[in-house]
């Protein structure tokens, strides 16, 4: 029971607004409350039915819960207006079937007091996290892994997780960076009884499977299905906005959004001192051109780097998409308005807005430039490169782009979706600890994650970063920032149905050499600003570069990353993070800021937790 409130008040921030235990001679369970919809005690949980048999604890949101209620009020009455009675009644008449009618985003626990039975499920997109451990006597699951270990399970560190990691800032799924801490992957459910633990599959994004339709009827279709997303997704008895960040995404969203609540409140983040990623005057343009109420939250260098140390300090493995700092801030301001609020996450893995997408269809269609960018590899590999200026950037990318076209496809997208070279994360490693990886379930991971890669085709690349990277980083970085802050983002581009009828469609309607997800952009040109057309894609970008050489320059040298620390530990090569750190201060850093950040992250949470 201590053991049970400890980890239920681990995750607080999560679900402020209440906190309900239910125990067992065989279960115990904790939630902890974000109040949405029915705010009234009545949605309370963990809850139970009116025959005390069955108990769901709920993270998340079921859009369609008011049709599926219709289908089920026939003689009993609801004691709640929330969807999380209708997600317990929905289970306790179809079981693991109901999973096929939700449209929504959730990890959820059914517990059967009479079979002792526990069912857990999560999203089919991956929105909402689900962590577990089990071992001969025990199961526990959490929505975070800090609730897992105020179980006292043991601290191990998982080589493979740490390898990957090195590569990608990231840990992919089922993997954590704790030994035995895993993950339930997107559209997975289990079962758990005196026969074991079985894992499911009960969804999959569907592999793109080209059908015929010309680009009008397809881009009339896109219209439709986003309109119909956002609306679902605007249900709440709470304050609720969306995220503007001046892009194409979050201005359909807004867009779309706006249409269907007039009172609609818009907000965004900017940067006072570095113009170069300030995206605000076309955040300002969109909101003045719908007509929303709209608040910027003007950042300094100095507002960042303060939360920093919060967003560290958050974690509970290392994750170091380092946009992290920006979405944390952008929670943080949003939740004194809003306790929901839209975003345009997930179009650029659906529809192909990275800058990678363009440059593998410009390597698919060959011709003289491509070529040449290739040739002259060796230039762009000397020349100066970095992130903080458009032609430094420019150059980091032409060397990629270079360095990629060489390669078989499957390194190719590695070699993109990544940080480090697969040799580079590996040397970084201790020699002692190398000899520990266990390389046959690396390269079986690997595999997993590259599988859909099977030749040079731009669907096929977006259906690996919808496997890989949106699950693993984007809608991670999202969800720990936001629940950091009590805030829920939903996700209008992940709509199962949009995102199975996109993956339809031929990948020419997606990207071309100088633009993606051009279907997206033509299927709303009319009704957005024309400004917002054919401009570089920035990101939310932090300025690590500056904050290493400066700020930051002492816990790099003197503390995290000082010889004393990497001797001590035994896990990275001391020649390594001398080059890496050499790097850092000469005038031609490339990306090493990003390895550095990754490096930070890891070795603050070693501190904390080992």
């Amino acid at each position: 029971m201590i053991n049970l409130s400890k980890a239920t008040d681990a995750i607080t921030t999560r679900g402020p607004d209440n906190r309900g235990l239910y125990n067992s001679d065989f279960v115990g369970l904790g939630h902890t409350r974000l109040s949405i919809i029915d705010t009234t005690a009545a949605g309370s949980q963990p809850m139970t039915d009116p025959s005390g048999r069955y108990h769901i604890v709920y993270n998340g949101e079921i859009y369609n819960f008011k049709e599926l209620r219709k289908e089920l009020d026939k003689g009993e009455k609801f004691t709640s207006e929330t969807d999380t009675e209708v997600l317990l009644r929905l289970y306790i008449k179809e079981g693991k079937d109901c999973l096929q009618k939700l449209n929504g985003f959730f990890s959820f626990a059914v517990y059967d007091a009479v079979k002792h039975h526990l069912f857990l499920a999560r999203d089919r997109m991956g929105i909402k996290p689900l962590c577990y451990y089990h071992n001969e006597d025990k199961f526990i699951f959490a929505s975070e892994i800090k609730s897992i270990l105020a179980f006292g399970v043991e601290h191990e560190l998982d080589t493979v997780a740490l390898y990957q990691y090195l590569q990608l800032n990231y840990t992919p799924a089922p993997a954590t960076m704790f030994k035995g801490i895993k993950r339930l992957m997107p559209g997975e459910c289990i079962s758990i009884d005196a026969h074991g633990v079985k894992i499911e599959n009960y969804y999959k994004i569907p592999e793109p499977n080209v059908i015929q339709v010309n680009y009008e009827e397809a881009r009339t279709k896109i219209r439709e299905l986003v309109e119909e997303s956002v609306q679902r997704r605007l249900v709440a008895d709470v304050p609720l906005g969306t995220f503007l960040s001046g892009g194409i995404d979050s201005s359909i969203i807004s867009v779309l959004a706006k249409k269907h609540k007039p009172d609609l409140h818009t907000f965004s983040i900017g940067y006072k001192d570095e113009p170069y990623f300030d995206e605000t005057s076309y955040a300002r343009l969109v909101a003045k051109h719908i007509g929303s109420e709209h608040t910027v939250f003007s950042l300094s260098n100095q507002d960042l780097y303060e939360n920093l140390y919060d967003v560290l300090d958050y974690l509970d493995e290392p994750f170091a998409d380092s946009s992290a700092i920006a979405v944390y801030i952008l929670s943080k301001e949003t939740r004194k308005h809003s306790t929901v609020a839209l975003s345009g996450d997930g179009a650029d893995e659906l529809f192909g807005g990275y800058n990678k997408h363009r440059a593998l269809h410009r390597m698919i269609q060959g011709g003289g430039l491509s070529s040449l960018i290739s040739n002259l590899g060796l230039l762009w590999r000397i020349l100066p490169k970095s992130r903080n200026n458009p032609l430094t950037n420019k150059i980091r990318q032409l060397d990629r782009f270079a360095r990629g076209k060489k390669l078989p496809a499957k390194d190719r997208y590695w070699l993109w979706a990544g940080i480090t070279k697969e040799k580079e994360a590996y040397q970084l490693i201790s020699p002692e600890l190398r000899s520990s990886i266990d390389f046959e379930r690396y390269q079986n991971s690997k595999g997993n994650l590259l599988s859909s890669i099977t030749k040079d085709d731009i669907n096929h690349f977006l259906f690996s970063d919808l496997k890989m990277v949106l699950p693993n980083d984007m809608l991670t970085k999202v969800d720990l920032m936001s629940m950091a802050n009590s805030l829920e983002i939903r996700t209008p581009f992940l709509d199962h149905k949009l995102v199975e009828y996109v993956q339809s469609l031929p990948g020419e309607f997606k990207v071309n050499s100088n633009m993606g997800k051009k279907i997206l952009q033509d299927a709303f040109r009319e009704e957005l600003p024309a400004k917002l057309y054919n401009r570089q894609k920035k990101g939310f970008e932090v300025p690590l570069l500056k904050w290493f050489r400066k700020e930051l320059k002492p816990l790099i040298t003197d503390d995290l990353l000082s010889d004393r620390m990497i001797q001590s530990q035994g896990i990275f090569d001391l020649k390594e993070i001398h080059k890496i750190k050499r790097r850092l201060f000469s005038s031609n850093p490339g990306d090493v800021q990003a390895r550095i950040w990754g490096l930070i992250v890891f070795q603050w949470w070693w501190r904390k937790f080992f």
